[in-house]
């Protein structure tokens, strides 16, 4: 499959416009496929990505020729695809700086090395991605930062100003908060860190009939939710709150890069492109925290935008961006998408219990909006991830009882639909969304305009 690439800086700005140009004066297919990559995530990353699923998709469309290939294939007969990878400057953050090992003799020190890990993660600011630059002024924070660990236990004055600090780090997100993460710009520091002193938990992997966890399938990584009650993260402590403070400011910097990248960066691409290829298809596909961007595309487009599909990845965003009143008559940030058909195709949802990156960031979001309980982020809370629930509060939405499914099946997507694409038998975790499944199902929502 042919391939063009357009590259961001962080304020969504072409990196080098002349590859605007390559793509529209070289497109030359019915349908463009749009991807782009999440946080957690580097030149060779992205790219491993973006091979690997790309690779799965163009080897189905080979199959369309096949008298038995799947209807939805040969319906496909005649398209062609060209694929555009989308790269954009997100940070490197793994699961051991989400998660530090949970071995009682060595938790503390695991502790206290996730902390100035994450820290120092907070110092960088990517220009581009893999091209990693700090800034006087961004290292000084975090160094006064550091500098408060050893006093947060014992003094509230070091942990108002360690809140402060990295409140500073972070533009507070001015869009709706369907999140739950506004608190963290307002709430007393002396509460914010009582409330993410405890360990977090959230619900583990769905079961059938009452029985174990559903696997991940054959060829995937195994996996440890933490068991029946999905625990996933046992430190307690001023030290862990600490930490948790660092990551969730890590993710509110990437939500708001995310979707400033997807507004006044790829919106614009498609709109360009659109203008010089009215009847190009348009496939959305994004993972992780490129979920929030493709979708902030989406939103960008004009009203009744035709022949566009989203597809989202296990999406680091809140599973209320869709929704038509998430509580008090409020919409979601992203709500137009659907009402004013911005993305008239079908919009499908991976979602798993398997995701332990989605889902430490919604129980942190619904500790700090002080809801009363300890294992939380899943669709019944107020607040919890699209990769982890599906879009919820959504009307278009066909419940939760559609599952991935292999290739071949009949998904029948219909545009202006959201189907929640139950995920729990192929994607093991957070980034395992490269299989044979998924392109299958980018392909079946094609299949629909």
């Amino acid at each position: 499959m042919q391939s063009f690439d357009v590259e961001f800086t962080t304020d969504g700005m072409l990196f080098d416009p002349d590859q605007l140009e390559d793509l529209v004066s070289g497109l030359d297919a019915t349908d463009l496929i749009l991807v782009s990559h999440g946080w957690n995530n580097d030149i060779r990353e992205a790219t491993d990505l973006y091979d690997e699923l790309l690779g799965n998709v163009q080897r189905l469309l080979d199959l369309r020729a096949n008298p038995q290939a799947p209807a939805t294939l040969r319906g496909l007969d005649g398209r062609t695809f060209v694929a555009c990878r989308v790269f954009w400057p997100s940070k490197k953050f793994a699961d051991k700086d989400l998660i530090p090992g949970s071995g009682a003799a060595s938790a503390t020190a695991a502790n206290d090395a996730v902390l100035e890990r994450v820290l120092d993660i907070l110092a960088e600011d990517p220009t581009r991605l893999g091209d990693t630059v700090k800034s006087p002024a961004r290292d000084e924070k975090v160094a006064s930062a550091k500098a408060l660990v050893p006093q947060l236990a014992s003094d509230p004055d070091a942990r108002a100003a360690y809140v402060d600090l990295l409140r500073s780090l972070v533009d507070a997100d001015d869009s709706v908060d369907d999140d739950g993460a506004a608190a963290f710009f307002s709430a007393d520091a002396q509460d914010l860190f009582a409330a993410l002193d405890g360990p977090v938990s959230a619900p583990g992997a769905e079961t059938i009939g009452g029985g174990a966890a559903i696997g991940g399938g054959p060829g995937d990584r195994s996996f440890d939710t933490g068991g029946a009650a999905g625990v996933l993260d046992r430190l307690d402590g001023v030290i862990a709150a600490a930490r948790r403070l660092a990551n969730l400011t890590t993710y509110l910097q990437m939500k708001s890069r995310a979707g400033t990248v997807g507004a006044n960066g790829l919106g614009p691409v498609i709109r360009r492109v659109r203008a010089e290829h009215r009847d190009v298809r348009v496939h959305l596909v994004g993972h992780s925290f490129g979920g929030r961007l493709v979708t902030a595309a989406a939103h960008a487009l004009e009203d009744n935008t035709a022949q566009v599909t989203l597809t989202l990845l296990q999406a680091a965003f809140s599973h209320n961006g869709l929704s038509g009143d998430f509580g008090g008559g409020k919409a979601g940030a992203f709500r137009e998408v659907l009402t004013d058909r911005r993305a008239s195709g079908p919009i499908i949802i991976t979602h798993t219990k398997n995701d332990k990156a989605v889902g430490i960031a919604y129980p942190l979001a619904s500790r700090i909006a002080f809801q009363n309980a300890s294992a939380l982020g899943d669709r019944n809370d107020p607040y919890g991830g699209m990769g982890r629930n599906g879009a919820q509060r959504t009307n278009e939405a066909l419940g939760n009882d559609t599952e991935l499914a292999a290739a071949g099946h009949d998904y029948g997507f219909a545009p202006g639909k959201v189907y929640n694409l139950l995920a729990d038998a192929f994607i093991a975790d957070h980034g395992a969304v490269r299989g044979v499944q998924v392109a299958y199902a980018i392909l079946s929502a094609a299949s629909a305009v």
